[in-house]
């Protein structure tokens, strides 16, 4: 290599001679990027050292010491002097790309430092694309419905704002050349072609009803009566995860039907005295919280997960708490539910809920959960079988509560009753286990008090 560029500064002497120095400043300049952001190179040049004078590996490493540092000097935009790339951010471990579900802004609008103006949509939560600068959106690069991973540009901010217009440049006036066509008059039309013969088709003859009526198809209904619109990203992966869990698992649910008379009283006398000292409100769900607890811990096979050939016992218990949005189901997780206690349970779910209402939950706040409590009965259900969230073994399902006449001390009463449904992985987990945990659901919600004692 070090010969073919000395027969190179042989041939062209121009090239082997001392530069000028107004060539050594037009290299300098910022418009030749590939030496100008090279100090070590563009010092030998200004010093009249002919760059095929230097071994070729001075030249090949001085340029890679600065090539890394060059690309990786912004992680999320892409600064340029007065614009700047607003670009999908790191989106978690396992989200490797997600769907351009919205813009928030349009061209033009006016948008703060860290300011949300997309939202991209992953498997699992929607994740914002903030402005990296204060400025004004001057374009859109993607359009909504797009895949898009980390790094993608989505917008091109501009500090200042020039540049930027968000009205339609008026129309060009006609040119010369179209007005002095537009003077010439037209042509002469061609003259008419002569009249061809008018010939008439012979008719038809009519035809005879049919005696018998012919088979006609179901009439279906219009195609413009039906709307068709693509899954969005966290639907497709609730299918998917759904189905796998039909296919995988040996489902089977028994049932029980829970007094909610006690749970009831203690929540109306103290939900006064709770929500002034724990400043949130004193619901039913905690309650079923503390019991499956209790459950698990007396049925550790509920908690466990068949892995391979291997069952794998969870020496924690993290609650998945089931929560419907209008995205999609999401199933946030109350990490080291046996370590808390009411309030510190109520005031997880209220913030979880919010999270998954307004579409803010992070990854960490869904991952993982050994067991699923699931509460159709604010929709209104009476009675559902509901299915596995994997990797998990079982699932609760809480229903609505009814007045219905119950036997108390011979004697018919009216109790508010709810349905309770258990879920579970029969290869895993057998009937006896099965019962006896969804029994020991039916004793704690019954008499809370079986908490205070543990019996």
């Amino acid at each position: 290599m070090y010969g073919k560029m000395q027969s190179l500064g042989k041939a062209r002497p121009a090239l082997a001679g001392s530069m000028s120095q107004s060539y050594a400043d037009t290299i300098l300049t910022p418009e030749a990027p590939t030496l100008g952001r090279n100090p070590k190179l563009a010092r030998q040049i200004h010093l009249g050292v002919p760059v095929n004078s230097m071994p070729i590996r001075n030249v090949v490493s001085s340029l890679k010491s600065d090539f890394s540092t060059q690309m990786w000097s912004r992680s999320f935009s892409s600064d340029s002097g007065d614009l700047v790339d607003a670009v999908v951010p790191f989106m978690g471990e396992s989200i490797s790309d997600g769907t351009l579900a919205t813009f928030l802004k349009k061209p033009g609008d006016r948008v703060e430092v860290d300011e949300p103006i997309a939202q991209i949509e992953t498997d699992k939560v929607t994740i914002d694309v903030a402005s990296p600068e204060a400025g004004v959106i001057q374009e859109f690069v993607a359009k909504e419905g797009d895949t898009v991973e980390p790094g993608t540009k989505v917008a091109i901010i501009s500090k200042s704002g020039e540049g930027v217009t968000t009205h339609v440049a008026p129309s060009e006036p006609p040119t010369q050349d179209a007005a002095a066509k537009a003077e010439k008059p037209s042509s002469p039309p061609p003259p008419p072609p002569p009249p061809q013969p008018e010939t008439q088709p012979p008719k038809a003859a009519p035809k005879q009803p049919s005696s018998k009526p012919s088979a006609t198809e179901p009439q279906l209904p219009p195609k413009d009566r039906e709307r068709r619109v693509p899954m969005t990203r966290l639907r497709k992966r609730v299918a998917t995860r759904l189905k796998d869990s039909q296919n995988t698992f040996a489902l089977l649910t028994t049932f029980n039907e829970v007094d909610m008379t006690n749970l009831m009283k203690l929540r109306s006398e103290y939900k006064d005295a709770f929500l002034e000292k724990h400043g949130v409100k004193l619901g039913l769900m905690s309650g079923f919280v503390k019991a499956a607890v209790s459950g698990l811990q007396n049925q550790p096979i509920i908690n466990a997960v068949i892995d391979g050939d291997d069952i794998i016992y969870r020496d924690y218990i993290d609650i998945s708490i089931a929560v419907g949005t209008p995205k999609g189901l999401v199933v946030p997780v109350i990490r080291d539910a046996e370590k808390m206690n009411f309030a510190e349970i109520e005031k997880t779910i209220n913030t979880l809920a919010k999270k998954a209402n307004n579409g803010s939950l992070s990854i960490d706040e869904m991952a993982g959960g050994s067991f699923t409590i699931s509460n159709g009965g604010v929709y209104g259900s009476l009675l559902s079988t509901p299915i596995i969230n994997p990797p998990q073994s079982a699932i609760l399902g809480m229903h609505s509560i009814v007045n219905k006449p119950m036997v108390v001390g011979g004697e018919i009463k009216a109790r508010p009753m709810m349905y309770v449904a258990l879920t579970y992985d029969h290869r895993l987990i057998d009937g006896r286990e099965a019962v006896f945990f969804l029994r020991r659901i039916k004793d704690v919600v019954e008499d809370p008090r079986r908490l205070l004692l543990d019996i």
